[in-house]
């Protein structure tokens, strides 16, 4: 944990500090951002405040003392319900906005990991209750070099491999002996294990016909589809490198079985282009004049040009989501249609 960069930022956002709580090991991002071991027994509610200015204060029940003993700052010890509230109390006095992971009307639900009762109680005390959900952004999500190069690296490989699941595809056509979708999955996933990646058991898909229109579609152990002639392929897979830093790189390919696609799927992948530049096109205008740009507002730029063209009651899906450790991470959505993500695009981040 970098307290200065944190108090920084709070300073920056005008947020008077971070409360942190938990109980159970459920709030994942606190662990995250105070590196605490998660994994340590946690049976009692625990309480970190980080003020924006001073040193952060401690709350922890008496049975389980220690729990914080890893990050700086006073402890104090509570025993009964009451103590709690009073001491939450004075803590906060003179302090109207706190950061907690929150998210009004739940927005952003990989932030709004603090529970209701927990809202109402710190309210009760006059606090207006800000979202995380920048802070977290800026010290979870963003890449540094390293990780934009453990990237790049994982998607040389991921980009070879589609290419030659696509190359078997057209193969198996040429000779007539057709491949299911769960061979071509399969194989997929045997390259992986190859060049060291893992998709950490979330296997790839490979959907041909009305399976490509299931954005998560589950390719069965038994009785998956041939992909034969004049049939439309879609392949979505995503790994990252088998390192502890490593970081996703997630594609999607769609393919025509065969050697001119019919006009109507070549007019829908070409709206699907379209509307994709238009969103990069925005993004770079106004990152360029300086201008905040935010996950939900690209979303809606692309979202136009598929309703343009009368294809936006079948845009099911968000248009982008966050890229980590993990595939779908805790940064800014490329969404204003699953959630409203308010969170601005800045230096550093994937999706």
């Amino acid at each position: 944990m970098n307290l200065c960069s944190i108090q920084e930022k709070l300073v920056e956002y005008r947020m008077d500090g971070w409360l942190f709580c938990d109980h159970h090991n459920r709030d994942t991002i606190a662990y995250a951002v105070l590196g605490l071991d998660g994994a340590k027994m946690t049976t009692r509610r625990w309480f970190y405040w980080l003020p924006a200015q001073g040193e952060p204060v401690k709350l922890v029940h008496q049975i389980e003392a220690g729990r914080l003993d890893s990050l700086p700052g006073a402890a104090i010890r509570y025993a009964s319900w009451r103590e709690l509230h009073t001491h939450l109390a004075r803590l906060l006095q003179g302090k109207p906005r706190v950061a907690m992971q929150y998210s009004p009307d739940n927005n952003i639900p990989m932030v709004s990991l603090v529970d209701g009762g927990m809202i109402d109680l710190i309210r009760s005390f006059d606090v207006e209750v800000i979202s995380s959900a920048d802070l977290v952004q800026y010290f979870l999500a963003r890449l540094d070099e390293e990780g934009i190069a453990l990237h790049r690296r994982a998607g040389e490989k991921i980009q070879r491999i589609k290419d030659e699941a696509f190359a078997l595809v057209a193969a198996s056509l040429r000779d007539k002996e057709y491949k299911t979708e769960r061979e071509i999955q399969q194989y997929i996933l045997r390259r992986f294990d190859e060049e060291n990646l893992t998709c950490d058991g979330h296997a790839p898909i490979v959907a041909v016909n009305e399976h490509a229109s299931d954005p998560h579609f589950d390719v069965p152990e038994e009785g998956s589809a041939l992909i034969q002639q004049e049939d439309r392929l879609l392949i979505d897979l995503w790994a990252k490198e088998k390192t502890p830093k490593g970081i996703y790189y997630d594609i999607t390919w769609c393919a025509y079985a065969g050697a001119t696609p019919p006009d109507a799927y070549a007019e829908l992948f070409l709206t699907v282009v379209r509307a994709r530049q238009q969103g990069k096109a925005l993004v770079q205008k106004q990152l360029a004049a300086g201008q905040a740009v935010f996950g939900y507002e690209v979303d809606d730029t692309v979202r136009q040009v598929i309703t343009a063209a009368g294809y936006g009651p079948y845009f099911t899906h968000r248009t982008g989501h966050s890229i980590g450790t993990e595939v779908h991470s805790i940064g800014v959505n490329i969404d204003n249609l699953e959630t409203k993500d308010e969170r601005q695009l800045i230096p550093g981040i994937c999706f």
